[in-house]
């Protein structure tokens, strides 16, 4: 099954875990086929101002998603390396909760940087 949305985030700048490191923490409004709010924690290395680094993001979602309501976590792992990114971008195995329970799934991230909007195609299917 694939569910469409939007969402808006808000990220502040959080203490760095160690030199040449960052850590973020954003917020998100989820809208379309996927409605709720999420928070999470972004962690991040390299050098981004030379095309040459890596992050990953653990994230708490609550809401509704194609009309089944629940939590749920994500997980992504961001790359990038001389102009080459790599993303993958999952709902965690196991986090659903209510009608979430045993929801699996891949999300496909767009980012519009002209227009500042990010679009996801979540594929979506159960485990249970």
């Amino acid at each position: 099954m694939s569910i469409r949305g939007t969402f808006e985030i808000e990220i502040t700048p959080g203490d760095a875990l160690l030199s040449g490191t960052g850590r973020f923490d954003f917020t998100k409004v989820w809208e379309g086929d996927i409605l709720g709010a999420s928070k999470g924690v972004m962690i991040s290395a390299g050098d981004p101002a030379s095309g040459t680094a890596g992050y990953v993001c653990m994230e708490a979602f609550e809401g509704e998603i194609g009309g089944k309501k629940g939590t749920l976590a994500f997980q992504q792992l961001g790359t990038m390396d001389h102009g080459n990114q790599g993303l993958r971008y999952i709902v965690v195995p196991g986090s659903g909760t209510g009608d979430l329970e045993g929801t699996i799934g891949v999300l496909n991230l767009t980012v519009d940087e002209d227009a500042g909007t990010h679009s996801v195609v979540l594929e979506l299917s159960s485990n249970r």
